[in-house]
C-alpha cells in the first residue's frame, strides 16, 4: 500500500508515493538500502545550489542532491529520500527537528543501531 504525500514542513512541493516503510539509518548503513527510500536524521553542514552536505546521526557525511529550488530549513533535519549509493540520497522530503535544545545525534545514532539490531526484527522489520 503506497501513501502519496505532496507538500512537507518545509514548504517542498513534491508528488512521491512512498511505501509504508522508511527505515531510518545512518551514514555506515545506507549502503544496505542502495535502491530504497529512507529516513536519514541528519545535520545540514553546507547547501549549495542543487545539494547540500550533512552530517548523519553516526558521523559520516552524506551528500544529499536536491533540485535548485528546495532549501533545507533548520541545523538538524530528517532526510526522506532514495539511496543512490553508500554516500548520496536524492532528496524527496525534509523535515525540520530543530527544537529550543541541542538534538543528542548519539542516542539518535544508537536508537537506529537498535531497529536494526536483529533481536528486536519483530518489533522494527526493514
Amino acid at each position: 500500500m503506497d501513501a502519496s504525500m505532496n507538500e512537507n514542513a518545509s514548504g517542498f512541493d513534491h508528488h512521491v508515493q512512498m511505501s509504508d516503510q522508511s527505515p531510518r539509518t545512518n551514514a555506515a548503513r545506507l549502503p544496505e538500502f542502495v535502491g530504497r527510500i529512507v529516513r536519514l536524521p541528519c545535520k545540514v553542514l553546507n547547501q549549495h545550489a542543487g545539494g547540500a552536505i550533512v552530517e548523519a546521526c553516526d558521523g559520516g557525511q552524506v551528500n544529499i542532491q536536491m533540485s535548485e529550488s528546495d532549501q533545507l530549513e533548520g541545523t538538524f533535519v530528517e532526510i526522506i529520500g532514495k539511496v543512490l549509493d553508500e554516500s548520496n540520497i536524492k532528496l524527496l522530503r525534509g523535515l525540520n527537528l530543530d527544537s529550543d535544545k541541542e538534538l543528542d545525534m548519539n542516542l539518535v545514532n544508537d536508537v537506529i543501531e537498535l531497529t536494526h539490531d536483529p533481536r528486536f526484527k519483530k518489533i522494527f522489520p526493514s
